[in-house]
């Protein structure tokens, strides 16, 4: 088949297309290690940190330099906390140390010898507590123990407190109305972080990864001008959307098998909530690897060689979480931050994937994140037309006329034979 009946061809065109890309990535061993080692790596990585999900009985050496009732009193509320477990009581920090190195205590609480002394004048004590970050949940359990002991010392206190206080002073106090906190556990009361905080991670890696291997293709394309290939058809629009097109549907294909292996492998080998219907969950990965796609596409405009996507990695990170509306309600955020909440595809598809896969939500229940992601779909696709044309043509009038394009210009399949 000659390059004429090709051009008659769209779809075997689309076809040549999608086998070029996936030819491009499969020879480049950088696009292969961002894919292979970022997916896996990352996704076992941020699994293996909050395997824990709730610490309990964290082995905790205790380093009490006070020796009197009221350090003895916090040591004992300090151990009375489900999150922890005091299993040894060194003479000095050296000691406690040796012991964290030896893996043997995952936290250390010290209290200075002048613990007591503060505290009895009315003055601010102090005390200090280390974690182990080998996984995050132990240093969170030491905190969370020392915090609740310290909380409850300060309540036995107060009365003995209010005695320093002037008459007038303490008339106000007797006087200020109380606040009653009312709570309202909306989802997930008894789980820990890692069934809060995975989901949504799982998903910003697919887009975090798909973002730099898009964009280190589209700079390696400019860098050596290979991206003229596209444009041996001229640069309409059905000759870009074809181009487009083959490029995010060879993406797709890839992501496909790590989205399985992140939202389908993961959460059975890691006990992660997973009740969301197996079915919805593909009508959704569907429209977020297209939206990611056109997008990263788009954002070729801006990359000149394949090292440059690395830089935006810090800013599709832990914000787009909050973006998301996961951790912050997305209703009480600034209007500029909604608008980005709707502009970049990882925000409503971060926050659709938890409803469904966490809170046992339908595809009606997140509609709205769902008709947002089909429309950054419409409108990112024209985006990257727009933006693949004005680059092939940016590296046409930057070639040395002397130079022959035709090696570079063959575009997907299109070479004669």
């Amino acid at each position: 088949m000659n390059a004429s009946n090709k051009r008659e061809n769209p779809i075997g065109l689309l076809a040549e297309c999608i086998g070029q890309e996936l030819r491009t990535i499969a020879r480049s061993r950088p696009i292969l290690l961002v894919m292979i080692g970022g997916v896996v790596f990352y996704g076992l990585l941020y699994n293996y940190m909050y395997a824990p999900n709730l610490v309990r009985r964290a082995p905790v050496a205790v380093v009490d330099l006070s020796h009197t009732p009221l350090s003895r009193e916090f040591i004992r509320l300090f151990a009375a906390t489900p999150q922890v477990e005091v299993c040894a009581r060194p003479a000095d920090m050296l000691g406690a140390r040796e012991l964290m190195k030896r893996n043997r205590v995952v936290g250390i609480l010290y209290l200075p010898a002048d613990f007591a002394t503060r505290t009895g004048r009315g003055e601010q004590a102090l005390f200090a507590a280390f974690g182990n970050t080998g996984t995050f949940l132990d240093f969170a359990a030491v905190q969370t123990a020392a915090a609740g002991a310290m909380r409850e010392i300060g309540a036995q206190l107060r009365p003995d407190m209010l005695r320093l206080l002037g008459p007038e002073a303490l008339y106000a106090v007797a006087q200020a109305p109380t606040a009653e906190a009312v709570g309202t556990v909306l989802f997930n009361p008894t789980e820990g972080y890692g069934s809060y905080l995975i989901p949504a991670v799982l998903m910003l890696i697919l887009f975090q990864t798909l973002l730099m291997v898009i964009g280190s293709l589209a700079g390696g394309e400019r860098h050596d001008g290979s991206i003229l290939r596209h444009g041996r058809y001229g640069t309409g629009f059905g000759a870009m959307a074809r181009v487009v097109a083959g490029k995010a549907l060879a993406y797709c294909a890839v992501y496909a098998v790590f989205a399985y292996f992140l939202l389908g492998l993961l959460p059975e080998a890691f006990d992660i909530p997973a009740i969301g219907r197996w079915w919805e969950l593909v009508l959704l990965i569907v429209p977020y690897l297209l939206a990611t796609s056109f997008f990263g596409l788009t954002g070729a405009l801006f990359f000149t060689d394949s090292e440059s996507p690395v830089l935006m990695i810090p800013f599709f990170s832990v914000g787009l979480i909050f973006l998301s509306g996961v951790s912050y309600p997305l209703e009480l955020i600034p209007w500029y931050w909604q608008a980005a909440h709707y502009a970049l595809p990882a925000a409503p598809g971060v926050l659709a994937y938890v409803k469904i896969n966490s809170m046992g939500a339908s595809l009606h229940d997140i509609r709205r994140e769902y008709i947002v992601l089909w429309a950054q779909c419409a409108v990112y696709f024209l985006t990257a037309c727009a933006v693949l044309r004005h680059n092939i043509r940016k590296a046409r009038r930057s070639m040395p006329r002397t130079a022959d394009p035709a090696p570079a210009a063959r575009t997907c399949g299109a070479e004669e034979r």
